[in-house]
């Protein structure tokens, strides 16, 4: 009793899908003065379509996507069937892709049909498992309705003899030691993902008209917040496939319009952090604001000396604190791009930083042998001075000046006024050790604090 109960509602939810789903075809045609009633009666257009369905399959891998005029195989392969690796291919999509069809495209309204979703599941899944409640629900003579579960379930269907065509593409690959012997040679046909291919255009069309992306963009353009990231795909072209007639290679070619994203091959781009990209800059803080907490510290600084506080303990404490705390974030600086780079990266002829900004991040150059090039005479004596210079010392104190000029200038567009020789002289004196020491923390304690 339970299980009658249980399969008349679910067998009512299939008929209603597929009488709907009829009714939506023959509103469609009846405009057409060709237009045959007749054909859209449940069974009738049930029956035609399972005898369609022979006409097309359903695949992954698609040939004519190499050449419209090639004739073989195309194939279907789960994407969790095929070997794992560390490259990205058909197997990065596990169980979550978009099956294509290929085969005459007047029976794709027959794809479109198995594509109908009851409960969450799509009636080509549905006739897959044999399910008994679509099968009472196909018809009530259970000979057709078995016929028709079989034929439609058949969409998917295996390759039973693999073939390959002059228009495909094939590769020869020589499996043995002979390469005058072809029978040491295996032909292989390599195949155009279109399951692979359409994760990869749904991605791009979400990154480019998605609304969450659009707000995310908008936020990065007016520099606000946003709770979701920006994705961006640069250099991206269109492989059209198929011509004015994107169907004839496939369903989901259509539905794409021909479309088909190619991205950059190039090798992934090693990504700086902003306040680290120092080639072409006059100066070594031109990005410090942008590295660490450096600019949440500097507002706090801003925002709680234009309070005017009392000039008492706590005040002096807090201010300490901030200016430690920038202090430090100025040594992590350092020690981020001296480990960001390579001894000797100040040598680029791209590298315009002021001497004193070249000696305290690029220390290690130091330890590099002078460039002796007949060709190039001045490096011998750039590199002698920048040694010589380093060793002096007084590189540190001008770099803590131009650190004080900064924050000046920082506190300044923030909207304290009183910033001047006195307060520059102050910084300067805070920083000079972060600087000249790349572990300002042990410095401190064996000097006993500032």
């Amino acid at each position: 009793m339970t299980s009658t109960t249980h399969q008349e509602p679910r067998a009512e939810h299939f008929r209603l899908a597929i009488r709907s789903f009829i009714h939506e075809r023959r509103e469609a045609k009846e405009k057409d003065k060709n237009y045959d009633a007749a054909k859209y009666e449940y069974a009738t257009w049930l029956a035609e379509a399972a005898r369609r369905v022979g006409q097309i399959q359903a695949v992954t891998h698609v040939l004519k996507a190499t050449h419209p005029d090639a004739r073989g195989s195309s194939l279907h392969v789960l994407p969790s069937d095929l070997p794992q690796h560390r490259e990205v291919g058909s197997h990065c999509l596990g169980s979550v892709f978009s099956t294509d069809v290929v085969g005459n495209a007047a029976a794709l309204d027959v794809f479109k049909f198995l594509k109908i979703e009851v409960e969450g599941r799509a009636l080509l899944d549905w006739m897959r498992s044999g399910n008994a409640e679509l099968r009472a629900a196909l018809s009530s003579d259970q000979a057709i309705a078995e016929s028709w579960m079989s034929a439609f379930a058949g969409l998917v269907r295996p390759v039973s003899e693999a073939t390959s065509h002059p228009m495909a593409k094939q590769l020869y690959w020589l499996v043995g030691d002979d390469p005058c012997a072809d029978a040491q040679f295996h032909l292989l046909q390599p195949l155009f993902s279109s399951a692979l291919a359409h994760a990869v255009h749904e991605e791009i069309q979400d990154a480019r008209f998605g609304d969450l992306n659009k707000q995310a963009r908008r936020a990065f353009r007016n520099k606000e917040l946003s709770d979701t990231s920006y994705r961006e795909y640069r250099d991206v072209v269109v492989r059209k496939l198929g011509g004015t007639k994107p169907q004839s290679i496939s369903q989901l070619n259509s539905e794409r319009g021909g479309m088909n994203y190619l991205v950059s091959s190039l090798p992934p781009p090693a990504w700086q952090p902003r306040g680290l990209q120092l080639m072409q800059r006059e100066s070594a803080f031109m990005g410090l604001l942008w590295f660490g907490e450096v600019r949440e510290l500097v507002e706090v600084l801003a925002e709680f000396l234009k309070s005017g506080p009392p000039p008492n303990a706590g005040t002096r404490a807090r201010r300490i604190s901030l200016e430690q705390a920038i202090c430090q974030e100025l040594a992590n600086y350092g020690a981020a791009v001296r480990g960001s780079y390579e001894p000797g990266w100040t040598r680029a002829s791209a590298c315009r930083l002021p001497l004193s900004h070249q000696l305290w991040l690029d220390p290690e150059r130091t330890d590099l042998p002078p460039r002796h090039d007949p060709e190039n005479p001045g490096w011998l004596a750039e590199d002698e001075e920048f040694n010589a210079a380093y060793h002096r010392g007084d590189w540190a104190e001008e770099v803590a000046t131009h650190f004080a000029d900064w924050l000046n200038a920082q506190l300044h567009r923030a909207g304290l006024v009183a910033v001047s020789l006195p307060e520059r002289n102050h910084w300067a004196r805070q920083a000079v050790m972060d600087v000249a020491w790349p572990v300002p923390m042990q410095r401190r304690a064996i000097g006993g604090g500032l």
